[in-house]
């Protein structure tokens, strides 16, 4: 199964960005023997002139055009679904078994997404009720990924 991350943002050069690297790479190593690739970041900005409703529009735009091969599409979103780590690992394994090839994430700009795309996703997840920074939240849905890649195989990475 492949795992996409469609974001708005480039990420630049720095820590967080160095971290988002180490992630995709122990999860491109651990991940074929589980039946997934990836996590493979999609990325753009839009124009820095629009605002409210028009950058929404024009992220949405972008977002859809990064996930529109991938057969399940999951916003991040605030008021989404939270899940423990081990539901999230069981939900990746579930979509796979069902014989589902792709899912991208979606994480939207500043402002959230739009009603129209999250009308299109097939879940909406929230990483906890607090506010981060969406290159953040990149690395932390990185980490996630490759937590639940360590979970499935049994690796002690994870404890509880």
């Amino acid at each position: 199964m492949k795992l996409i991350i469609a974001a708005i943002g480039v990420m630049r050069a720095g820590p967080l960005r160095s971290l988002v690297d180490d992630y995709q790479a122990r999860s491109r190593k651990l991940g074929p023997s589980l039946g997934f690739s990836g996590p493979d970041i999609r990325d753009g900005e839009v124009n820095r002139s629009l605002q409210g409703a028009a950058r929404v529009s024009a992220e949405a735009t972008i977002l859809a055009r990064f996930s529109v091969d991938s057969e399940i599409r999951i916003a991040l979103d605030e008021h989404g679904k939270s899940m423990k780590s081990e539901a999230f690992a069981a939900q990746l394994a579930s979509w796979r078994d069902n014989g589902r090839r792709s899912a991208a994430f979606i994480i939207g700009g500043a402002d959230g997404h739009g009603p129209n795309l999250l009308e299109e996703t097939d879940l909406r997840l929230s990483l906890g009720p607090a506010t981060w920074p969406h290159m953040f939240v990149r690395a932390m849905l990185c980490e996630q990924m490759y937590r639940a890649m360590t979970i499935l195989s049994g690796h002690p990475y994870h404890r509880e």
